[in-house]
């Protein structure tokens, strides 16, 4: 009877660890990386635009480097690794920290136009949050780098760090290759190769990012702000400057 009693149990707690958790959060994730959320990214190329004028991308393989490029290169120190931070001061209602990152994040885009997309997307981002859900403290100095509005909204609705940062990343690989299929142009097959070289990176690039330091965070890539400052004033463009 005693065994009977136990394989009972050991078999119910099986089937408790395999029940799933609530899929809202995640569901959550996919919303606010839809190109259906109206946040505007895919009037932006963050320099890609001038980087196929200047033929430094012009095939698949060269989309690919300065894609997963600036994954591995740049994300991991900057982006994701400000967006971690930022995502645990939210959970800790830590406003001054939320703050201090925004600003951090904000000085290192180094041209206006990227400067000036980075703070629409998060008001973008930030005015959804707010019709659908609720603002942020108040005490939240403006602008908002879309990197804090992702995080705000990722605590907001319970979206796991790790995961909410491997959707930053996958919705600003998306949007690149929108754009290289358009620019170069390539074809939706090249498209999907790049994005499944991105998928192998992206779980490696959070991680990473992740166990940096403080004082590692921060990396300034020239040539995405040397393509940046060319589209400024570049003669014919697609995308929005």
């Amino acid at each position: 009877m005693g065994i009977t009693l136990t394989a009972t149990l050991i078999k119910k707690n099986r089937l408790m660890t395999k029940m799933p958790t609530s899929p809202i959060p995640s569901l959550r994730l996919w919303q606010m990386i839809s190109p259906a959320f109206p946040v505007g990214a895919y009037a932006y190329s963050t320099g890609l635009e001038a980087a196929v004028e200047a033929c430094w991308v012009s095939d698949e393989l060269s989309a690919k480097e300065w894609i997963v490029g600036q994954l591995t290169h740049n994300f991991v120190y900057l982006d994701a690794a400000v967006f971690i931070r930022v995502w645990d001061a939210f959970e800790k209602d830590d406003i001054a920290t939320v703050n201090y990152w925004n600003g951090i994040l904000l000085a290192f885009r180094e041209t206006m136009e990227l400067k000036q997309e980075d703070v629409h997307l998060g008001a973008a981002l930030l005015k959804i949050l707010k019709d659908l859900e609720t603002a942020p403290p108040e005490e939240i100095i403006k602008p908002l780098s879309y990197v804090t509005s992702f995080a705000y909204g990722s605590s907001l609705w319970h979206i796991g760090r790790e995961e909410a940062a491997m959707g930053l990343l996958w919705g600003w690989v998306e949007n690149q290759v929108a754009g290289a299929i358009k620019l170069i142009p390539l074809g939706q097959t090249a498209g999907q190769r790049i994005m499944s070289e991105a998928v192998k990176v992206i779980p490696d690039v959070v991680q990473k990012s992740s166990t940096l330091e403080d004082e590692e965070i921060g990396f300034s890539p020239p040539g995405v702000a040397m393509a940046s400052a060319a589209h400024e004033i570049q003669y014919s463009r697609l995308f929005r400057s």
